[in-house]
């Protein structure tokens, strides 16, 4: 369990594994800021969350607007004094089209969500992290098996999960010196939005459609609390959680 009062922002909250994960710390006793574009699907999380919900704090942020992630760490060390964990979430995909067809607007909309934002509320929470009494925190970043291996004509998205890769270990090595702890969590076909459409057939690198298995996204929420409450001595730097029969392992 962590330490009472303990608090975490999440990103992408309003929805699939944002939703899990702060469903999921909040219930193990978190305090957290629930942290998206559209208000509405946080609160809804917050109603969802029960009596647990008495402890979120939503925020409607934009994480590629620099503006926009400076008020959502200053309305939670106003709300609440502190950061202990920082829960990287947000992002987006762009059409599944051929990388040629992609215009530089949709490209850019996915870097700049993906990575950009991510880069900046890590280094919002490094800001605040260091300077708190007791000193540190931790971050996990989300980021996907694409963070290993591409999709057909994902281009944008698995660019920037490769990238997040990089962003973390980076994150790792410079938050030593202030007792920051930073890992990634790489996700495979959790049952979310985003990925129903497994279930339906999606293209394969052979050029086939295959349905794909699913597994349940709370394991995923379930899967960021055990990392949100080591001791900051101790930090999963890589986990890759996934449904088991996916085609990820081997040749498919």
């Amino acid at each position: 369990m962590p330490t009472p009062g303990k608090v975490a922002i999440v990103t992408g909250a309003g929805t699939g594994v944002g939703r899990a994960a702060a469903l999921a710390l909040l219930r193990a006793g978190y305090r957290v800021v629930l942290a998206g574009r559209r208000a509405e699907p946080l609160d809804n999380v917050k109603k969802e969350a029960g009596g647990a919900g008495a402890n979120a704090l939503c925020v409607p942020t934009d994480v590629a607007d620099p503006a926009s992630v400076k008020a959502l760490f200053a309305k939670t060390r106003a709300a609440f004094g502190r950061l202990d964990v920082l829960f990287n979430n947000a992002g987006v995909n762009a059409p599944g089209i051929p990388l040629e067809e992609l215009s530089v607007e949709q490209w850019k909309n996915v870097v700049d969500i993906n990575l950009t934002g991510m880069f900046l509320c890590t280094q919002e929470a490094f800001r605040i992290m260091k300077d708190q009494s007791p000193r540190g925190g931790r971050i996990i970043n989300n980021g996907s098996i694409s963070a290993h291996a591409p999709r057909p004509n994902s281009s944008p998205y698995t660019a920037t999960k490769h990238a997040v890769t990089g962003l973390t270990k980076c994150t790792s090595l410079d938050g030593r010196k202030y007792d920051i702890a930073c890992g990634q969590i790489d996700i495979g076909n959790a049952r979310t939005e985003m990925a129903e459409r497994m279930a339906k057939g999606v293209p394969q690198a052979d050029g086939e459609i295959r349905v794909e298995p699913l597994m349940d996204v709370n394991h995923v929420g379930e899967a960021v609390v055990h990392m949100a409450n080591l001791p900051l001595e101790t930090n999963v730097q890589f986990m890759t959680i996934m449904a088991s029969k996916m085609p990820f392992v081997g040749r498919g």
